[in-house]
C-alpha cells in the first residue's frame, strides 16, 4: 500500500516537471540577470507553495475554545481539555455524551478511524489504489460491512439510540474542521461520511487483530499431526509448560520425548535431512541507528497484562487495578482518553467515568467509574476453526459433504473501488460452517468458523460498566458482552476484585474422526452426523468465575488462566508461555503492601528470569580457556546483567543463542512439515515449544539429534558460532572486539513509532515531523513484564482504585491529537517511553468548548 500512497503524495502536492533544455544565450549578462531573476521566482514560489500547504495543513486544526452550534444535539454539552488534550465531556444525557465523544473523535482522529473502518470493511483500495487490493480480497472473505450492517438492524432502541447519536456526532465534529482533516488533503480525496455501522467495523478490526493470527497455529498444527508421527507432534504442541502460572489449577507439562522406536535420527531418515532456514513470519527487519544495518527482532505478541490487589494488600486499604495493553505502536496511538460525565438515573448525583476509548466507538474501555475499576487481557483461547471440506461429487467441485447431505458452495459477488482504475469484482465462496478462508498442504479447501462472523458475538453491552456498582453486576455485563474474548479483570470501591471472561463463548460439542471429544486443536472435517460441530453459545452461568480470592491477587498476561471444566470451554488456543504471568505474580506475592508506584514498577519489570537458564546454559557451552573470540562472550554473558537493559551486550548474546538453538532443533524436527508445505514455519506452533527443546538439549537423547550434528554439543558449539556471526555481520566494519562492544540489545531493540505516512514519503514525515523520536528501550517482545519491540509494546498502562482516582496514573504513546501540528500530537510520549506517572484524572481545564444545539 505504501507505493501506492507515496505515489499520491508525490503528485498531489505538486512535484515539480522535468526542467526542459535552456537555450545557449547570447550574453554573460543577460544570463546573469535571467538567472537572478529566475532564482527570485524559484524562491517566491517555493516560499508560496510551502505557505499554502502549511495553511491547508493548519486549517484542519480543531476547535477547542468557544461555542459551536450543532445538529443533532439536544441540549448543551461542555468539552474541558487538560493541559495533554484529554477531554473531559459533560452532557445532560447519555445519547449527548455519546454525540460528543463522537464529535472530538473526529476533531482528533477522524483519519484513524477511517483506517480502521476501511481496513476491516476491505475499502483501503478506494483511497490507496490498487496497491492494497491484495488486502482488500483478504478481508472481504469476512464480509464484515454486511456483519455490521445487520447487526445495527438488530439492536435495540436503548443502543441504537447511543450508536445514531455517535455517529451524527463524528460528523459534525468532521464538518466543524475549516478544513477536511490534513491526511485527505494530501490524498486529495473526499472524506467518506460516517455510519452507525462504522462503529461496528472497529469491533470488528480488533476481533482481526486480537483473534484471527491463532488460526494459523491451528493449520501448522493440523500440517505437525499429518506429516510426523503423533507422539513427535504431541511432543512438540504441548498444552502448557513448566512456566505455567494460571489463576486456577498448575502446570500443564507436555509429553516426554518419544524413544528411538517411534523416531532415531541416526538412521537419518531422507524426509529430516536439513533444510536451508527460511525467515520466521513473525519476524520483522528493523532499520537500526548509527549506521549498524537492518537487525531481526521478533514481533511482540500482541496481548496484554493485567492484574488486581484486592484492599487489605494496598498502602491506601481500596483495592487496585492494573493494566498495560500491548499492541502495535503508532502515531497516533490506538487510544484516546476521556472522561465522561451524565446525571445518574436518580437525579441526585452524576455518573463519572475516567478512562481510555477507542477512537470509532462511544463506549469507554478500560477504566474506572469510580465504584469499580477494570482492565483487559486478550485471553488467548480459541474462538475460530479450521472445517476441511469433503467434495460430495467427483464430478462437481461446487459441492461438499455435510452432516444434512450434499451442499453447493454459494458464491456473493463483492466490488472493490479502485482509486485510479475500475472497479475489481471478487467472489467470496462460503459455506453452511463460513466463508472459504484456505486450502491446505493437500489442496483441500477449508472453511474459517470464527466467533467474529456471528451477529450475536458483538453488542454493545458492555456500556452496562457505566453504571454497575458491584462486583457481581460488572461480571454479569462482562459475560454478556460482545467483545473479542478478553480476560477481564474488576475491582470494587469496598476493596474487592474478581476476575471472569469476557465475550461470547462457542459450545464445541462431537466426536472427531479418532471418536475422541472434539476440541478445535485442528483442522477436521465436519461432514459427519455426531461429528465436530458448534451448538450455540455458553450461557453467563457457565462462565468461569473467581471473586475475593483469599490470597488478595489476581493476575493475566495471554497465559492460560484455568484448568479443567473451564479450559474447554475457553479453548487450549494459544497461549503464552507462563513466564510473564509467573512473574508478575511473583512480584505481587513478594510485595505485602501495594500502591500504584508499585504498579508502574512491576509493568517495567524487565528482569530476564525466563532467559537465566539459557544463560547458565550458555556459560557451561562457553567453556574457559577457548579462543579469544568465544572468551570475548564469555565475559560478556557472565557480567550480563540480568535483565533486557539497552546497555547489556550479555543480555543481546544470550537471547541470540536461544533462539539459534530453537532454530536448529526444530528446523531439523519439523523439516518433513516444510517439505510438504512450504510455508510451515516451527514458530507458528506458539511459544509453548519452548520447555520441548529445552527437555532435548538438557537430556540430550543420542536418538533425536538434530543432523547434520553428531553431537548434541556440537549443535549447542554451532549455536555459539551462529551468535558470533550474528556480531561480526551486524557491526560490520569492526574488529570483533569493537564489534562486541557494541552488540548492545538497544542498538536492536531501537523504538520508533511511526505515523502510517512516514513510511511512504520520508521528506514528508520530516516536514510534518511525523513520527515520535526513536530511542533504545529496555524490555523484550515476550516473557517479562516490560513487553517491547521495535513496533510493538504497551499500547497504554494505567493503574487505578475506584474512588481514589487521584493517585492512580495513565500513559499513552504519541498524544492525544492526531494532527502533528497540534501541541498534542506528541505531548505524552515521553512520559509513556521513561516511564514516568502521569495523572489518572484529566488536569485543570486548559480549553474549554460548549457544543450548542442549532
Amino acid at each position: 500500500m505504501n507505493k501506492y500512497v507515496r505515489h499520491a503524495l508525490v503528485h498531489n502536492l505538486g512535484a515539480a516537471a522535468p526542467a526542459r533544455p535552456t537555450p545557449r544565450p547570447r550574453f554573460l549578462r543577460r544570463l546573469l540577470r535571467v538567472g537572478l531573476v529566475l532564482l527570485l521566482v524559484a524562491l517566491v514560489s517555493g516560499t508560496g507553495l510551502a505557505w499554502w500547504i502549511n495553511a491547508l495543513v493548519n486549517g484542519s486544526l480543531p476547535q477547542l475554545d468557544g461555542t459551536i452550534a450543532v445538529e443533532g444535539l439536544t441540549e448543551p454539552v461542555q468539552i474541558e481539555r487538560d493541559a495533554l488534550g484529554v477531554p473531559t465531556i459533560t452532557a445532560r444525557n447519555r445519547n449527548d455524551l455519546a454525540f460528543a465523544t463522537g464529535f472530538v473523535h473526529a476533531q482528533d482522529r477522524f483519519f484513524q478511524m477511517d483506517l480502521l473502518r476501511r481496513h476491516a470493511a476491505g475499502e483501503l483500495s478506494e483511497l490507496f489504489g490498487k496497491g492494497a487490493l491484495d488486502e482488500d480480497r483478504r478481508m472481504r472473505t469476512h464480509r464484515f460491512r454486511a456483519l455490521a450492517r445487520r447487526k445495527v438492524g438488530m439492536l435495540g432502541t436503548s443502543h441504537r439510540e447511543v450508536l445514531k447519536a455517535y455517529a451524527r456526532g463524528v460528523e459534525e465534529g468532521r464538518r466543524s474542521l475549516a478544513r477536511p482533516p490534513w491526511e485527505y488533503l494530501l490524498l486529495l480525496r473526499e472524506p467518506r461520511p460516517w455510519a452507525e455501522e462504522d462503529s461496528f467495523l472497529i469491533l470488528l478490526e480488533m476481533f482481526r487483530v486480537l483473534q484471527l493470527d491463532s488460526v494459523q497455529r491451528k493449520a501448522t498444527t493440523g500440517v505437525l499431526y499429518e506429516v510426523l508421527p503423533e507422539q513427535i507432534a504431541s511432543f512438540l504442541s504441548p498444552d502448557g509448560t513448566s512456566w505455567d502460572a494460571p489463576l486456577r489449577g498448575g502446570p500443564l507439562l507436555g509429553p516426554p520425548f518419544p524413544g528411538p522406536e517411534v523416531l532415531d535420527l541416526r538412521r537419518r531418515p531422507a524426509a529430516f535431512d536439513p533444510l536451508p532456514p527460511v525467515p520466521p513470519p513473525l519476524k520483522k527487519a528493523v532499520g537500526l541507528h548509527a549506521g549498524e544495518g537492518p537487525f531481526e527482532v521478533e514481533r511482540a505478541r500482541w496481548g496484554s497484562n493485567n492484574w488486581a490487589v484486592a484492599g487489605k494488600h494496598t498502602t491506601h486499604g481500596g483495592a487496585i487495578v492494573a493494566n498495560d495493553m500491548h499492541l502495535w505502536l503508532m502515531a497516533p496511538g490506538l487510544w484516546y482518553r476521556a472522561a465522561f460525565v451524565w446525571p445518574a438515573r436518580d437525579g441526585r448525583r452524576d455518573n463519572r467515568m475516567f478512562g481510555a476509548t477507542l477512537p470509532g466507538a462511544p463506549a469507554m474501555v478500560v477504566g474506572s467509574n469510580t465504584h469499580l475499576a477494570w482492565g483487559f487481557t486478550n485471553t488467548e483461547g480459541d474462538w475460530a476453526d479450521l472445517i476441511v471440506l469433503e467434495p460430495a461429487s467427483p464430478g462437481d467441485p461446487e459441492l461438499y459433504r455435510t452432516p444434512y447431505g450434499a451442499r453447493r458452495i454459494e458464491k456473493v459477488r463483492e466490488v472493490l473501488k479502485v482509486r485510479g482504475g475500475r472497479d475489481v469484482e471478487h467472489v467470496v465462496e462460503s459455506t453452511i460452517w463460513g466463508p472459504i478462508f484456505d486450502r491446505d498442504h493437500c489442496g483441500r479447501k477449508r472453511a474459517l468458523r470464527w466467533v467474529a462472523h456471528e451477529a450475536e458475538a458483538i453488542n454493545l453491552d458492555l456500556m452496562g460498566l457505566e453504571t454497575a456498582r458491584t462486583l457481581e453486576e460488572a461480571l454479569d455485563v462482562a459475560n454478556r458482552a460482545g467483545l473479542p474474548a478478553q480476560n477481564f479483570v474488576v475491582a470494587d470501591a469496598k476493596g474487592g476484585i474478581a476476575w471472569t471472561v469476557v465475550g461470547r463463548l462457542p459450545r464445541r460439542v462431537g466426536l472427531g474422526p479418532d471418536k475422541a471429544r472434539f476440541d478445535g486443536r485442528r483442522p477436521l472435517s465436519w461432514a459427519e452426523y455426531g461429528g465436530p460441530r458448534w451448538e450455540g453459545w455458553y450461557e453467563p452461568q457457565d462462565y468461569p468465575r473467581i471473586v475475593n480470592p483469599p490470597e488478595g491477587r489476581l493476575w493475566t498476561a495471554n497465559n492460560r488462566a484455568v484448568d479443567e471444566p473451564h479450559l474447554s470451554r475457553i479453548g487450549r488456543g494459544n497461549y503464552d508461555v507462563g513466564a510473564r504471568a509467573m512473574q508478575i505474580r511473583d512480584a505481587l506475592r513478594a510485595r505485602p503492601r501495594v500502591s500504584e508506584a508499585d504498579m508502574l514498577a512491576i509493568q517495567l519489570d524487565n528482569r530476564a528470569l525466563f532467559l537465566s537458564r539459557w544463560q547458565t546454559l550458555l556459560l557451561q557451552v562457553l567453556r574457559p580457556g577457548e579462543d579469544a573470540q568465544r572468551e570475548a562472550l564469555r565475559r560478556e554473558v557472565t557480567f550480563w546483567g540480568g535483565r533486557a537493559a539497552i546497555d547489556s551486550v550479555g543480555y543481546r548474546v544470550v537471547r541470540r543463542f536461544r533462539h539459534h538453538v530453537h532454530e536448529r532443533v526444530l528446523n531439523a524436527l519439523t523439516a518433513p512439515c516444510r517439505r510438504v508445505a512450504p510455508g510451515f514455519h516451527y514458530v507458528n506452533l506458539g511459544p509453548n515449544v519452548e520447555d520441548a527443546v529445552w527437555e532435548l538439549i538438557t537430556r540430550r537423547p543420542a536418538h533425536l539429534v538434530p543432523p547434520p550434528y553428531v553431537s548434541w554439543d556440537d549443535l549447542l558449539s554451532d549455536s555459539v558460532e551462529g551468535v558470533r556471526k550474528d556480531v561480526e555481520n551486524t557491526m560490520a566494519g569492526w574488529d570483533f572486539d569493537g564489534a562486541l562492544r557494541r552488540y548492545t540489545w538497544g542498538r536492536a531493540n531501537y523504538v520508533k513509532v511511526h505515523h502510517p505516512f512516514s513510511t511512504a514519503s520520508s521528506s514528508l514525515a520530516n516536514w510534518l515531523h511525523l513520527d515520535m523520536p526513536g530511542e533504545p528501550m529496555p524490555g523484550d517482545p515476550s516473557n517479562m513484564p516490560r513487553i517491547q519491540s521495535p513496533r510493538d509494546g504497551a499500547s497504554q498502562r494505567m493503574a487505578v482504585s475506584p474512588g481514589r482516582e487521584e493517585e492512580g496514573y495513565f500513559h499513552v504513546p504519541a498524544g492525544q491529537s492526531g494532527h502533528p501540528r497540534s501541541k498534542h500530537y506528541r505531548d505524552g510520549h515521553a512520559a509513556w517511553a521513561r516511564g514516568r506517572g502521569t495523572p489518572f484524572l484529566p488536569g485543570r481545564a486548559a480549553y474549554e468548548l460548549e457544543l450548542v444545539p442549532k
